[in-house]
């Protein structure tokens, strides 16, 4: 194990609170930092149901020195952690940036931060069913960039609860946890259904179509994709996801929340447009999910 410093973890949903919990197991001290109050952070596991003893803390001047700050919010979000950062950023506690997409030392960019940008993905099926309450339905993977805090960073959190490996393509690493992205988020917060739609002919189809588009894409932009592994996300979600599970878009979409479509399916959109390449059936399914409103859903 190694020695115990203080976390903040800034955004308690699914991801924030998966992480939260797996700092703690791992020994640290953790603050959750939040915009809205709960009392108890309790994030049920196939493992057993815990509450996790991290202060929840709404004011960025209540917190003192930390060591890492893990930044867990969705891009969008990104802007109403500003206080944060600014506060807790001090050149040098790491700044972990967990991010669905491939923006993740661009949606800081304007932070001015002076600690170092650590870019780091989290495969999960994460949920926040209510405040303070976050459901782990599978094992944690996380890649990090590699080097020298990303060596760090997985020892930092090493454990039974979460592995960690450093990739020194993250570029690629990113593109392909995009592929998991594209086709299940939007089709689930837009027919309102967990993964088991996947299972219908016409709608996996579909799913094969959006990502062999986005591998043309992916290998434009520099990732080493190919269609195989395409149809390898794809067989996965179908043959080793349970279909009740659902997506961060689907549970944004119930929530009344934002969904990060522009993070997703727009920047392969607009990537798509600056090489030229073809991608209907994406842009199909951005228009759609920017025709929608914010509504709060009944649960699904």
């Amino acid at each position: 194990m190694s020695v115990a410093v203080h976390i903040a973890v800034i955004g308690s949903g699914g991801i924030g609170g998966v992480l939260a919990a797996a700092a703690h197991a791992a020994g640290h001290e953790v603050s959750l930092c939040v915009r809205t109050p709960f009392d108890q952070l309790t994030v049920e596991t196939p493992e057993g149901t815990r509450e996790i003893p991290a202060p929840v803390v709404t004011d960025p001047g209540e917190l003192g020195e930390v060591d890492w700050i893990l930044l867990t919010t969705k891009v969008q979000d990104v802007p109403s952690t500003s206080g944060w950062l600014q506060r807790l950023d001090d050149g040098r506690a790491p700044i972990v940036v967990v991010q669905n997409g491939v923006e993740h030392r661009s949606s800081v960019a304007s932070m001015g931060l002076r600690g170092p940008v650590l870019p780091a993905l989290i495969y999960v099926a994460a949920e926040r069913v209510s405040p303070g309450h976050v459901v782990r339905r599978s094992p944690m993977t996380m890649q990090v960039e590699a080097g020298e805090v990303g060596e760090r960073f997985a020892a930092l959190l090493a454990g039974d609860a979460l592995t960690i490996r450093p990739t020194d393509d993250f570029r690629t690493a990113a593109w392909r946890k995009m592929l998991t992205n594209l086709a299940p988020n939007p089709i689930t917060a837009l027919t309102l259904r967990r993964l088991d739609v996947l299972a219908e002919p016409d709608v996996r189809e579909l799913c094969a179509g959006v990502l062999a588009e986005a591998v043309d894409v992916a290998r434009a932009e520099g990732a080493d994709l190919t269609h195989a592994d395409a149809e390898k996300v794809l067989a996965d979600y179908i043959e080793k996801f349970p279909p009740t599970n659902g997506t961060s878009m689907l549970y944004d979409r119930l929530a009344g929340l934002p969904t990060e479509h522009e993070h997703i399916t727009g920047v392969l959109v607009r990537a798509a447009t600056t090489h030229d390449i073809p991608v209907p059936l994406n842009k199909t399914l951005l228009t759609l999910m920017r025709a929608l409103h914010p509504t709060k859903l009944p649960a699904v």
